[in-house]
């Protein structure tokens, strides 16, 4: 009797700690540090892109090395790492995701300060490169000093954004174990009727992450990049700037050393859980078996079969793979449109996503788990919520068409000089200025018009330094009828209309409300995954549609379209060495159509295709209410051998 009591002491100690909840708070720790990451790395697309002077293609691919990383690991990861110590895989994937994350900021510190052309004298910095360009026969010296500075190795043209590219590829492989191997062990061990609400609560309180990546990036992109080796009086370009560069790498030193903390607790919980009960937990029965990895390799291809075999699983696969593509695009790509669309910075870009965006799609996600708790829904009942909020987030993005802003006008890119036909030629008032043309150094003038660079505008003198600079005696600007005394221009772009503004925040105010609508099959839509499914094969059915869907669309997407917005720039930036840099302007609504109109053709067909699983799954619902039925009316002969013989 007392050993008894013994034996049930401690069976309660180790069915209480440690509890399902304490490692659904670890995990969501790590979510939380993942999903951080995550988000700064989309809001500092721009910056990187204007640091290394490449174009949104290659910035695509950066992003996309991420989902490279991961799938080169995903699948074995899925199968294999659900057979031995989940916990301490995953912590060995945090791990490995926080020194991949300091390792993209790792080119700030092996490369030169950044230099950017100016027309705006600052002879007390030595580091920024100084270009004196008003209409004179100075102009020609400028450029003829630039070739010979060029050639002394004063600009490099290496490729340091591959170190940024290896260390999102470091961070992908270790982000891998992180979603499979959690979910399933979550599922593992809760009770049926919980795991929907786990799993929305660590969605939950994994997506607060991105609020803290987007306010990060609004800080670090509102900090040049060279802070504290430069001094600040000296830079005469603001935000709002196309050449502007904040501090993108401070941002991944913070987030890298935030995630190598949330690795660790990892390692110290155990192999297996208590089983969650609705009355009392008992010791899980997985403990008494570890099977070899020949034994499991060999099942290996049996499993993936039976998964690739499942209609309803393929289907499934393909209308997320869909989505995903465009779930890439809008993600990586959503903080430059709305910089293009609306004229603002990456700063204040960044913050009002994160503030506006994150709450309502955190909250969708919790009351999605709520819901399926609450009313019990089963797998067609998940689909059908997951079909019916995503239809109705798709109605609420069609008002962002009519969304937009005009570009500014630009002489020579968007408008004509004043007496010429033709947008890209120069008139009279510039011609004999020898104006450089990879310059792009903005000026307005008191005609409200935006000027290349002061020589675009003619100007031939100046007065004032740095910020102060005023360029007068501008020929371009006086071609409009305006007097000698009224033909200066500033440094900068000539403000954008005030109506501007007001629909950004109204687009963001719609974008919130859609998110939230659409998150609330968010949980639903992840469910599907693992009850489509054989429960020995959840963990390899997470697996395979993580590595689905990076492979055709985290990868592909991000490079594709931003190939795409490559075609519409009308301004490119020049290396100081030679060849194209990244683009200074693009065609607002040429961006507009192609952005939103690819974003929703994707949503409409990979929404078709989850109808069509739904329609799968309802078949085969009924085909299994017909069988049980059949046994129903057949179980009374069977048990009963006199009626037997009378049917025979």
């Amino acid at each position: 009797m007392e050993y008894s009591d013994n034996y049930k002491k401690t069976t309660q100690a180790k069915c209480c700690s440690p509890s399902l909840k304490i490692f659904l708070g670890v995990l969501a720790f790590c979510w939380f540090s993942k999903y951080m990451t995550g988000a700064y790395t989309k809001s500092t697309v721009t910056q990187i892109e204007r640091r290394f002077e490449i174009p949104s293609s290659t910035v695509g691919i950066i992003d996309g090395s991420f989902e490279m990383g991961n799938l080169l690991v995903i699948t074995v990861i899925s199968y294999f790492g659900s057979k031995f110590h989940r916990p301490k895989i995953i912590g060995a994937g945090v791990l490995l995701m926080g020194i991949g994350t300091l390792v993209m900021a790792l080119p700030q510190f092996i490369m030169g300060r950044y230099k950017y052309d100016t027309a705006a004298a600052h002879t007390n910095d030595a580091d920024n490169f100084t270009l004196r360009s008003t209409c004179s026969s100075d102009t020609q010296n400028t450029v003829q000093q630039l070739v010979s500075g060029c050639q002394k190795g004063e600009e490099e043209n290496s490729p340091t954004w591959v170190i940024v590219l290896l260390g999102n590829i470091i961070r992908g492989i270790g982000e891998a174990s992180i979603g499979p191997l959690g979910i399933s062990f979550l599922d593992d061990y809760a009770h049926p009727e919980n795991s929907a609400f786990y799993i929305g609560c660590l969605q939950s309180i994994g997506v607060i992450g991105p609020i803290f990546g987007y306010l990060l990036g609004s800080l670090c992109a509102s900090l040049y990049v060279d802070i504290g080796f430069v001094n600040q009086e000296s830079v005469t370009i603001t935000p709002q700037d196309s050449r502007w560069v904040g501090a993108w790498w401070l941002g991944y030193v913070v987030s890298g050393l935030f995630t190598l903390h949330a690795a660790f607790p990892l390692w110290f919980l155990p192999r297996a859980l208590p089983e969650e009960t609705s009355e009392q937990c008992h010791p899980s029965n997985q403990t008494k078996h570890t099977p070899s990895i020949t034994d499991i390799a060999k099942d290996f291809g049996p499993s993936l079969k039976r998964l690739l075999t499942n209609k309803i699983y393929i289907l499934y696969l393909v209308s997320n793979v869909v989505t995903f593509n465009a779930f890439a695009i809008f993600t990586t790509y959503t903080p430059k449109y709305l910089e293009q669309q609306f004229g603002q910075s990456a700063s204040k870009t960044n913050f009002l996503i994160g503030v506006t965006t994150i709450p309502p799609l955190a909250l969708g996600m919790l009351l999605s788990g709520w819901i399926m708790k609450r009313f019990k829904l089963d797998l067609l009942g998940s689909a059908r919520m997951t079909f019916f909020t995503a239809i109705a987030s798709l109605f609420l993005t069609i008002p962002y068409f009519a969304l937009s802003c005009e570009n500014i006008d630009v002489a020579g890119v968007t408008v004509p000089y004043q007496g010429s036909v033709d947008v890209q030629n120069l008139t009279s008032c510039n011609a004999g200025c020898g104006c450089p043309d990879f310059q792009w150094d903005p000026v307005c003038g008191q005609n409200g018009v935006t000027y290349i660079s002061p020589c675009h505008a003619g100007c031939n003198s100046t007065s004032g330094t740095g910020w102060n600079m005023t360029f007068h005696h501008c020929a371009c600007v006086q071609s409009w009828g305006m007097s000698a005394g009224n033909s200066s221009v500033v440094l900068g772009q000539c403000p954008r209309e005030s109506s501007c503004t007001r629909m950004f925040y109204i687009y963001l105010a719609l974008q919130s409300f859609a998110f939230f609508v659409y998150c609330l099959g968010s949980v639903p839509l992840f469910i599907i995954t693992l009850r489509i499914v054989d429960p020995e094969l959840k963990s390899l059915s997470v697996g395979v549609l993580l590595l689905v869907l990076r492979v055709f669309g985290g990868i592909p997407a991000p490079i594709y379209f931003g190939a795409l917005i490559d075609s519409v720039c009308l301004k490119w930036g020049h290396k100081k060495c030679g060849g194209r840099g990244a683009c200074r302007m693009y065609d607002t609504e040429s961006f507009r159509f192609l952005f939103l109109g690819l974003h929703n053709c994707l949503r409409v067909l990979a929404y078709i295709l989850l109808w069509m699983a739904i329609t799968e799954i309802n078949r085969k619902r009924q085909n299994e209410k017909w069988v049980s039925k059949d046994i129903e009316l057949l179980e009374p002969v069977l048990k009963d051998p006199e009626k037997l013989k009378t049917l025979k």
